[in-house]
């Protein structure tokens, strides 16, 4: 493929913006040097590029689309709202109606709040926790990648510059599945603890119990449960990874696909809680959330639809099956060529992620690489394979071919050496602490 106008065009962009772009998951660092540097249009599966080269997309705007880019329904409600005048001095009706949609598919939540992403969200809930309980410390799931740009979380990763020690110090961590390192922390820091947040599964389902039995010692200990529901709300199932799961938080967090790639996340949970951040009680006030922007009409119309639609057609269930089917394919071509102990594909069907590891069994961000960039090649873009309500047959069909060609080069390479297929510089993690 051509990608003259992406190439032109990086230099300028990391000249004006750090990293050269606004998400650090979208940076050159990410991807091979032979990728679409700029995406322009996108229409349900499919992107394109500044160079015009066509691609099959997972991922799926960071996983914030799942009814498809260009949704027409969704864009017409919007339209709608914005040719009225889309943010107002007082509120909008919009927001007691999406207020309500949400509600009604959270089992257990009895109040929500609206921001513009997840890190809004999660810090209104780790704010709250901490408000209610009269406590400091946060203990955070160590197996989930994010939580929040703010420096209750970010001090606790790779890459904590600028955020004092103190700060750093009030962030606890704990292993998912592994209810006794739960129990170590309640044990090294008694009536400390204001909140557990963790997602209720990544690539790895929960065993023995394990999101009740965190649970329960959280209740034991006077402690805030909460779920973040980024990546499984609205692709687990309508409720999210929580009803999936049958357990209800305290508060849960959702974002990405509520908006269907319009800015909008949600805080919801009990009103014993959330009424903290209203004014219909005697205690101290909170600042839950206040935003600018906050209440922008045709995100909240945009949440609205995507909600409605979720309600009236099989969403989760295509998702599910088109990742059945995907996973299938992929499988198979993994088998074929050998590589069961150096390619993997992991997680549930409805957001499958893939393991690239060298010819000795080890992690490798190298045929990462590799592997992006000969599916690159081909007209998949796969990040992850994480598929939407739009991936039709055709798209995972073509998909999986595309893949099998991909993955014999990515066994000539463990037999021959990598150097030898692999073009340009390799893919760096994305919390790292130098560059």
């Amino acid at each position: 493929m051509n990608f003259k106008k992406s190439k032109a065009l990086q230099p300028r962009a990391h000249a004006l913006i750090p990293g050269g772009c606004h998400t650090y998951a979208k940076g050159d660092d990410q991807y091979p040097d032979q990728a679409p540097g700029f995406l322009v249009k996108g229409r349900g599966c499919h992107v394109w590029d500044i160079d015009g080269n066509e691609f099959i997309e997972y991922n799926m705007g960071l996983r914030s689309v799942t009814l498809g880019y260009a949704e027409e329904r969704i864009l017409n409600v919007a339209h709608k709202h914005m040719l009225e005048g889309n943010h107002f001095t007082r509120p909008s009706p919009i927001e007691v109606e999406c207020a309500e949609e949400m509600l009604s598919i959270i089992e257990g939540a009895e109040m929500v709040k609206f921001g513009k992403n997840g890190s809004d969200v999660t810090s209104a809930a780790i704010r709250l926790s901490r408000a209610y309980t009269g406590r400091d410390l946060v203990a955070v799931c160590a197996d989930h990648p994010f939580f929040s740009v703010d420096d209750w979380f970010i001090g606790a990763t790779a890459m904590p510059a600028g955020i004092p020690k103190a700060v750093q110090e009030l962030t606890l961590k704990f292993n998912y599945n592994s209810i006794e390192s739960i129990q170590a922390l309640f044990r090294q820091y008694p009536g400390q603890i204001a909140c557990l947040i963790m997602e209720p599964e990544k690539e790895t389902a929960p065993v023995d119990d394990f999101l009740h039995a965190a649970q329960d010692l959280c209740r034991d200990n006077g402690t805030v449960f909460i779920l973040d529901e980024m990546i499984c709300g609205f692709r687990w199932h309508l409720g999210g990874g929580q009803r999936y799961h049958r357990i209800v938080p305290d508060l849960s967090t959702f974002g990405k696909a509520l908006g269907n790639s319009f800015a909008v996340s949600a805080l919801v949970g009990k009103r014993e809680l959330m009424k903290r951040g209203g004014l219909d009680h005697e205690a101290e006030r909170v600042f839950l959330l206040s935003l600018t922007h906050g209440g922008e009409t045709f995100a909240l119309a945009a949440a609205k639809e995507v909600i409605q639609i979720y309600k009236r057609e099989p969403v989760i269930e295509r998702m599910w099956s088109a990742g059945r089917r995907l996973e299938q394919g992929l499988q198979k071509s993994i088998d074929e060529h050998h590589l069961g102990e150096y390619f993997k594909v992991v997680g549930k069907p409805c957001a499958l992620v893939y393991a690239t590891l060298d010819a000795e069994k080890r992690p490798s961000q190298s045929f990462r690489t590799l592997f992006l960039q000969e599916t690159i090649k081909r007209g998949i873009l796969a990040p992850s394979f994480v598929v939407s309500y739009c991936h039709t047959d055709a798209d995972i069909d073509r998909t999986v071919d595309a893949v099998h060609d991909a993955l014999r080069i990515y066994r000539r390479a463990l037999n021959e050496g990598i150097d030898k297929y692999l073009i340009g510089r390799s893919v760096k993690p994305a919390f790292r602490r130098y560059a």
